[in-house]
């Protein structure tokens, strides 16, 4: 194994959990992850709108960039001579990589699929492309992320049983392929278990899958279109079936209450676009609830976006300030709001893990869920 990853504390009363998760960098000097946390997006090289030292301040501890995207431009082969990811964007933390699977099925209209890989047209100037197993391991060898996924097939939901099963097969040939490509000896590894909400085909991908040397796991293919109370479901289920000493990642979830029931769940890790393209919209989340920074209630308010918040944006402007920047279209409005949504994301991430080192995480999860049912917004505009 590449990482080392150590459990701190269990919920008595649910499977959250709290650990360390270690990883060796490239540089060679170690990082922690405490866990359970969240990751920031990064798709192409940077988490829209915020620089490096904006999320270092906030306490992002790791962030999430992608193959597909990094591949399509500027291309791996040029930032592995830029020196990685990393050194290329200027982020000195870990980096995991998605596999670009999820793209190449969601943004591409014209794909067909084999047993081979995926061809594809890129979303960006219609060329044609093709992802195997290999080539996307390849690419992650050049990007020099921290943790590598492996490529894996994910379907839409619903989808037919017949199209998930075979989406499981291929998940699990594509892994076991994608394990005999080296990687670079600071890259750690993990595996994708697919089955759509079907219990017996999720059972069938994680046994499949465990058996093979992955340092850590992840549950794909949920909030890919079913109800959440579902994805909470599946997501109690699956986590079961993982390696309690390894990291566990539920990817691209998702709303708060979403990293709630994940973490209940027994979830690890976490990453999702919401709380930056959210911000982009206007829409920040807030310790009572969602507000609509737009609204003309706060044209005159001299209040914080949320005064449990300690981040710049709290700390410095008002919501009178911010609805002026959104209203006008001002490029610090994205800024701003993404900083708010992103500490508040991590903020939950922090106050849930400390709950559960001190044997409280039900406590605190009642009194998360009665704030937000409080509300900031009880009327519309």
């Amino acid at each position: 194994m590449v990482i080392d990853f150590q459990l701190h504390a269990e919920d008595s009363t649910s499977a959250a959990r709290a650990g360390v998760l270690r990883l060796p960098l490239k540089s060679g000097v170690g990082a922690e992850i405490q866990t359970p946390m969240f990751m920031p997006v990064g798709t192409v090289g940077t988490v829209k709108g915020l620089t490096p030292g904006d999320l270092r301040a906030i306490g992002t501890q790791i962030l999430l960039g992608n193959t597909y995207h990094l591949y399509l431009r500027p291309g791996h082969e040029r930032v592995e001579r830029l020196g990685g990811l990393g050194k290329f964007m200027a982020w000195e933390g870990p980096i995991l990589t998605d596999s670009g699977g999820f793209q190449v099925f969601s943004l591409s209209s014209l794909n067909r699929i084999e047993e081979k890989g995926v061809e594809f047209r890129s979303h960006l100037d219609g060329s044609k492309h093709f992802f195997s197993p290999e080539l996307s391991m390849q690419i992650q060898r050049s990007l020099e992320s921290d943790i590598v996924m492996a490529f894996d097939q994910c379907p839409a939901l619903p989808s037919p049983r017949e199209a998930i099963e075979k989406a499981v097969r291929r998940t699990q040939a594509w892994a076991e392929r994608g394990l005999a490509v080296p990687l670079k000896p600071h890259q750690a590894r993990f595996g994708i278990i697919q089955g759509g909400t079907d219990r017996e085909l999720r059972t069938q991908s994680a046994k499949g899958l465990t058996a093979l040397p992955f340092d850590g796991f992840a549950i794909g293919g949920l909030s890919v279109g079913e109800p959440p109370e579902v994805m909470h479901e599946m997501a109690r289920f699956s986590a079961p079936l993982l390696p309690k000493d390894r990291p566990r990642y539920l990817m691209g979830v998702g709303r708060p209450e979403d990293l709630v029931e994940g973490v209940r769940a027994g979830i690890d890790l976490f990453d999702c676009v919401m709380p930056t393209r959210n911000a982009r919209n206007g829409q920040l989340f807030t310790s009572r609830g969602k507000i609509n920074i737009k609204n003309q209630r706060y044209q005159e308010d001299q209040g914080p976006v949320d005064p449990e918040c300690s981040c710049e944006t709290c700390r410095t402007y008002t919501r009178a300030y911010l609805r002026h920047l959104f209203v006008a279209g001002e490029y610090l409005s994205i800024r701003l709001n993404s900083i708010h949504n992103l500490a508040y994301y991590l903020k939950i991430m922090s106050d849930m893990r400390m709950a559960i080192l001190e044997h409280r995480f039900d406590l605190w999860t009642k009194e998360f869920y009665a704030k937000q049912r409080g509300g900031l917004e009880t009327s519309p505009d």
